[in-house]
């Protein structure tokens, strides 16, 4: 009698294993051994629509655009903007701020970068860079000369040369050589290379204050290169380069333009005659 119960216990299970569908004919389904397949719904917490950083710079641009210059309006709006993320959204005000700087709004970036750092987000050195050329170019000369001594003081040898270059060109387009002439001392101070713009305006700044001892040892120290490295469509392209025409400008212009003394011995030959 036992052996007819198991006999038959074992055809009902392989009959029920007979039924059981092969999982592998089921790419998008959950197989249950007990019921069948069913169908996998998505889950409640993931959304199919994501807002990406491009997206988000793009919103936050046309968000302070129409915004008066006040300074709680604007930061009332950065802070609404910024009330639901997870996370401070840095890469989207990133690209927000290269979007404003290649549209020259510099009062916004002002104000985008003040509010960064007043959240303790965003204190790098490209921020602080973008900071000084807006400022600069807005026409506060005087807050960039604070930022720029604040960042020289914090980050004395590890200040990159781009902010030298950047303040030194703000000093002789302004005719201030004497502070140029400080910043170019601390550069040499501090074993910073100084680019070839900057000996340019040094030298001309020389010829024109008649500093020709000066100047001479200028480019006796740093000379013109004879190669210099360009980018071209992503390769790095040895290029060479020729010196400037300015010694050359110059004598052509006294052999052309003759003396006041030569006119006045023209001059008195021609009465006699």
């Amino acid at each position: 009698m036992f052996q007819s119960v198991s006999s038959i216990c074992l055809l009902e299970y392989a009959n029920m294993l007979r039924t059981v569908p092969d999982p592998r004919k089921f790419s998008s389904v959950v197989v249950c051994g007990a019921r069948g397949p069913r169908p996998r719904y998505p889950r409640v917490w993931k959304t199919d629509k994501r807002i990406g950083t491009v997206a988000k710079s793009q919103k936050l641009v046309t968000c302070i655009k129409g915004l008066s210059n006040v300074k709680e309006e604007v930061y009332g709006a950065l802070d609404s903007f910024v009330a639901w993320e997870l996370e401070f959204p840095l890469i989207a005000v990133k690209k927000a701020l290269n979007t404003l700087e290649d549209e020259k709004e510099w009062k916004r970036i002002i104000q985008v970068i003040k509010w960064m750092f007043n959240k303790g987000q965003g204190k790098t050195m490209g921020s602080y860079y973008t900071l000084l050329n807006a400022l600069i170019e807005d026409g506060r000369i005087e807050e960039a000369e604070e930022l720029f001594a604040k960042i020289f003081s914090r980050y004395m040898e590890g200040l990159p040369r781009t902010f030298f270059m950047k303040i030194i060109s703000m000093h002789y387009s302004l005719g201030s050589y004497q502070k140029m002439f400080e910043v170019f001392a601390d550069m040499e101070e501090l074993g910073v290379r100084p680019d070839r713009s900057i000996v340019r305006m040094l030298g001309k700044v020389f010829r024109k204050l008649e500093m020709l001892d000066k100047y001479e040892k200028l480019h006796q120290k740093y000379p013109p290169p004879k190669f210099e490295y360009r980018y071209i469509k992503g390769k790095r392209i040895r290029i060479r380069v020729y010196p400037d025409d300015d010694s050359t400008e110059e004598a052509t212009k006294s052999d052309s333009e003759p003396d006041t003394d030569e006119l006045e011995v023209v001059e008195s030959t021609n009465l006699d005659n």
